[in-house]
């Protein structure tokens, strides 16, 4: 998907036609008023208005005549001690609304009473493209605001001090914003277009990018024993595959971390079928795995210092003939028996497979993994904080800091040996469900079992990865929740 912005950098600029944005602190003035409003025609707006730069607020003028551009925006940015970094993307993601069908635009970021650095600035482009983002693939009749973003590009130049370093700093938010764009399209893609094997063809395609990439079949998932994956696989057409991505961007002797995706490209419920209300929604049962290709993309793009493994466990969970029943007994990749209680708890016998593949091939420094795994969890959190379950404090701590420092934000919930009796069976190791309280909490205790003594997340990301409330840098129905996030994550801790 082509974006909609051409999105350049300058020290300084001579705005002619088009759009101006001009930032304003809370109680200062705005950069750049001399270079666009030569007559005062904004300070005397703002008077009227009661503008005052409050966050995101916006003041806009039409240029009167003799001045160099056609349209004055001025954008808040509310008071200067409380502006934290995620501030300027949702800047950015203000401004798109703003920019509208102009051909160009000029946004002088350098405002009395704040300190602009690199980062902040690629941050706002950041919120510019993330913001711009929009779902029509499929629309066969465009409105005029839908020709306008598929058109040519917006021409935007961000004026700023520190445009060289800002620059650079963009070239690492282009990787960001090229991965959570590609989460946010394959959770917002049908699921009669996007299947296990089409999911795996995307991995492949990260190759271009220099990410050593192995798809896994059911007969090789077959050999290596993985009946609890291939169980849920079994009531569908479509044959289920496990993507093993790998990109080696640190030193050769570094063991690798590891990210591991639900990738449940549509989830009936299977034998246990979902009510029909809303099911069409279950097309973004892969947001996990949709999370872990983003990530790969981002940190091949950048050229990551690290060593990094992605596993995607992608299978369709449908009801057929064939398909897998409440009472069965299947034997995981780590010999351990589960009893299938209810074939609606199905990502969790995806990624138990996967996990334990990847802790025998890899022996990573630790594992995450990504899934829309409950909807207890959103019970529990609503939209605005996924769940985190994690056997290691200093994992679980890294992680809370990242999704602080992104605005993609955790909160730590309990693992403990009272829940695990909820998930012992009469018949087996254990059931893959312990009814209904504690619904996110004993799923991410049966998923303890298949990591052994090694460090291991679990985001429980239901509540955000799909429907989440829209904001300044989403107004899509996939989020791409994860991407910045874990990105965040490998860069703070882990290049170095």
């Amino acid at each position: 998907m082509a974006s909609r912005f051409d999105i350049g950098f300058a020290k300084t600029a001579r705005a002619s036609g088009g759009l101006a944005i001009l930032l304003q602190i809370a109680s200062e003035t705005a950069a750049g008023l001399g270079e666009v409003d030569p007559e005062g025609v904004v300070a005397r707006a703002a008077g009227v208005a009661k503008f005052s730069g409050k966050a995101l607020k916006t003041l806009d003028v039409l240029a009167p005549h003799g001045a160099p551009v056609d349209r004055i925006l001025v954008l808040g940015l509310g008071e200067a001690e409380k502006l934290v970094a995620h501030d300027w993307l949702k800047a950015g993601g203000a401004a798109v609304a703003k920019i509208g069908r102009a051909e160009k635009a000029t946004i002088y970021l350098d405002a009395p009473g704040v300190t602009v650095t690199a980062k902040n600035a690629a941050d706002f482009a950041l919120g510019l493209q993330l913001g711009a983002y929009s779902f029509d693939t499929y629309k066969t009749k465009k409105g005029e605001d839908d020709e306008a973003k598929n058109g040519k590009p917006v021409k935007v130049t961000i004026v700023t001090a520190v445009a060289s370093a800002a620059k650079k700093a963009n070239e690492v938010s282009d990787a960001v914003a090229e991965g959570v764009i590609l989460a946010r399209n394959l959770v917002n893609e049908p699921a009669n277009v996007l299947g296990p094997v089409e999911f795996a063809d995307k991995a492949r395609a990260l190759e271009k990018l220099g990410v050593e990439v192995d798809i896994l079949t059911e007969r090789e998932m077959k050999k290596l024993g993985m009946a609890a994956l291939l169980g849920v696989a079994q009531g569908s057409v479509r044959p289920p595959r496990l993507a093993i991505m790998q990109w080696k961007g640190g030193k050769e002797k570094d063991r690798p971390i590891a990210f591991i995706g639900k990738g449940v490209v549509f989830d009936t419920g299977g034998i246990s079928i979902k009510p029909a209300a809303g099911m069409e929604d279950m097309k973004g049962d892969m947001g996990g795995a949709a999370a872990v290709i983003g990530l790969m993309h981002t940190l091949a793009a950048r050229k990551a210092k690290a060593n990094v493994v992605g596993i995607l466990g992608l299978v369709e969970n449908m009801p057929d003939g064939n398909a897998q029943r409440p009472g069965d007994i299947v034997k995981s990749m780590s010999g351990q028996t589960i009893e299938v209680i209810n074939t609606d708890a199905e990502g969790r016998l995806v990624l138990c497979d996967a996990l334990w593949y990847c802790n025998e091939t890899f022996k990573p420094q630790f594992m995450v993994n990504l899934a829309t795994l409950t909807g207890a969890i959103l019970v529990a959190l609503g939209s605005h904080h996924a769940g985190l379950f994690s056997n290691d404090d200093t994992l679980a701590a890294r992680l809370t800091a990242a999704g602080l420092s992104t605005n993609e934000r955790l909160w730590r919930m309990p693992l403990g040996r009272e829940y695990d009796k909820m998930i012992d069976s009469k018949f087996a190791d254990m059931k893959n469900t312990g009814g209904r309280h504690a619904g996110s909490i004993t799923a991410a205790q049966f998923l303890q079992r298949f990591v052994k003594d090694t460090p291991w997340a679990h985001l429980d990301i239901a509540g955000t990865a799909m429907g989440s409330p829209s904001d300044e840098i989403n107004q899509s129905w996939g989020s791409g929740f994860g991407v910045r996030l874990l990105d965040e994550l490998v860069r703070a801790n882990y290049e170095g």
